[in-house]
């Protein structure tokens, strides 16, 4: 697999979003957003508007790392990086969005472990495999 390197917003818990170049390896990318883990995490990546998306630790809740900011009704913890999207494929984020994203995530906001916990969810899904409706 060829490795790419995209430039990206890189945002950390407590401070200023800034541009960083991002090798698009899965190595580099679970390495990326383990800052602050014990160990490498698994990458999640979240469509936020059309082309834009958050590329984030799948599991930095759960593990305790540090609220970062709210994104609508929910909290991203730990480091997040605010990427471009092409096609379903990480990209660099274009220069309108890194400016747009820079200043919407400027300001560093002070989350308490407890807000992080708080906002831990599970959806559970039921498949029903009997399609007759019989309740054998």
């Amino acid at each position: 697999m060829k490795t790419n390197t995209i430039k990206v917003l890189k945002v950390e818990p407590h401070k200023t979003p800034e541009p960083v170049m991002l090798k698009t390896d899965l190595d580099s990318l679970q390495k990326a957003v383990s800052i602050g883990a014990d160990s490498q995490g698994l990458i999640e990546i979240i469509s936020i508007e059309p082309h834009v998306c958050l590329l984030c630790n799948e599991e930095a809740k759960l593990i305790g790392l540090e609220g970062n900011r709210h994104l609508g009704d929910d909290i991203i913890a730990g480091v997040f990086y605010v990427t471009g999207d092409r096609n379903g494929q990480l990209d660099s984020l274009p220069d309108a969005y890194m400016e747009k994203y820079t200043k919407l995530l400027y300001e560093p906001e002070d989350i308490s472990t407890e807000e992080v916990e708080d906002s831990i969810r599970f959806e559970l899904c039921f498949i029903d495999d009997n399609k007759d409706g019989d309740n054998e």
